[in-house]
Parts: structure tokens; C-alpha cells; sequence
């Protein structure tokens, strides 16, 4: 039974990091998703494309960053171990280089309440967390602070990090950002955003917390 599960487990990360590729929210080999299993998480391997992984090539890790088995993981592995640490609600976790999301990040802004679906990311913003170099322990401290209270923060100069339930949940997260991203790009074009104001959101907020409940 024990097996059965984590083979599941391996092959939606496997099926979810061509889908993301598919879905063009990441390219080649950039890019990487968890999902917590056991007392420890999967996490898709380093420098390897999607297409040429299989479920056993999913990398198995303790929360204190051990290997167990075989493979190498992604370089980022730190901050999924970090973040399913901290967040035990947290059963996955999507990292991508989403263009619309990166251009924001490269431009260190953050996603300002300019459309009530900001909401879905759990705040009234989507933070854009200080840049540092990928796969160090300062990156994931900066993500970790920019996610309090949040579901999906950027990352300066680099990408999108997207929380969830379950794969599914977090990749539909990060479908929306990069929408989200791509219409701020674009208002922006045409002029200055109006923002929803602070009691406008808390009124989405607390819509959302009952939003889709019964499906």
C-alpha cells in the first residue's frame, strides 16, 4: 500500500513537471516542484528534462536536506525542504519561470491588488521576495519571508514560487500568477493600474474562504 502511494506520488510530479513545460510556465530544464511524502518530500531531479523523467527518477529527501537512495536533486531543493518545514499545510510546491511573473521579477515589483484574484494567493499582494543566488540557504530564508501569509511570492530576478494542497492545487496557482502577471504587465502599458483598496480586498478575502467550497 505504502508503495503503491508513492508511486502514484512520483508519477503526478513527473506528469506535473511536463505539464507546467506544456503549459509553457517553464522551458527545457528550468524549474522544479515537490511534494511532501512520508516524513520526508519528492522533488524532481537537477538539470534533467521532463520529457527524459521517469518516476523513479524522482529524488527522495528528509527535511534535514539528506538524499535517500539514488539521484540528484534540483538545485533548489533548499527552499522546498525549508518551506514544507515551515508550512505544514503545505503538501507541494511549484517553482517556475513563468515569462510574464519573471519580467515582474526582474523588475523587482511586486503584484499589487489590482485585481481581486490577487486574492487566491492568500493576501492582498503577491510579495517579490529580494534577489540571491539560486539554490543558497539566503534564497530560501528571502522566500520563506515573503510567503508569511502567502501562497505564491516572487523571486527577484529569477521566478514564481506556488503553494499547495496537492500538486494540482499549486499548479493551478501558478497558472494564475502568470495570468495575473501577464494583465499587470499590460495595464501597465496603457497607464497606472487603479488598486483596490485594503477594505475592497478584505471583502474578497473573506469571499475566497468559502469560494468553490461544495465542488
Amino acid at each position: 500500500m505504502t508503495f503503491n502511494l508513492e508511486h502514484d506520488l512520483r508519477q503526478q510530479l513527473c506528469d506535473t513537471a511536463m505539464k507546467l513545460v506544456e503549459q509553457g510556465l517553464n522551458h527545457g530544464a528550468s524549474g522544479n516542484c515537490s511534494a511532501r511524502s512520508g516524513n520526508g518530500f519528492l522533488i524532481t531531479p537537477s538539470g534533467r528534462l521532463p520529457e527524459d523523467c521517469t518516476p523513479q527518477d524522482m529524488v527522495q529527501m528528509t527535511l534535514d536536506g539528506e538524499v535517500v537512495g539514488a539521484g540528484k536533486p534540483s538545485s533548489e531543493w533548499r527552499f522546498h525542504r525549508d518551506i514544507l518545514a515551515a508550512r505544514p499545510e503545505v503538501e507541494a510546491v511549484i517553482h517556475t519561470h513563468a515569462i510574464h511573473a519573471t519580467a515582474l521579477a526582474c523588475l523587482r515589483q511586486c503584484i499589487p491588488p489590482f485585481h481581486y484574484m490577487v486574492a487566491l494567493a492568500g493576501g492582498t499582494d503577491i510579495r517579490c521576495a529580494p534577489y540571491a543566488l539560486f539554490g543558497s540557504q539566503a534564497l530560501s530564508d528571502a522566500a520563506l519571508e515573503a510567503l508569511q501569509g502567502r501562497k505564491a511570492c516572487l523571486l527577484a530576478n529569477h521566478g514564481v514560487i506556488c503553494l499547495g494542497a496537492d500538486l494540482t492545487q499549486a499548479l493551478s496557482l501558478a497558472v494564475e500568477v502568470e495570468s495575473l502577471a501577464e494583465a499587470y504587465l499590460l495595464a501597465l502599458k496603457a497607464g497606472e493600474p487603479v488598486l483596490l483598496s485594503p477594505g475592497e480586498m478584505d471583502e474578497v478575502l473573506e469571499r475566497f474562504k468559502t469560494y468553490g467550497a461544495g465542488r
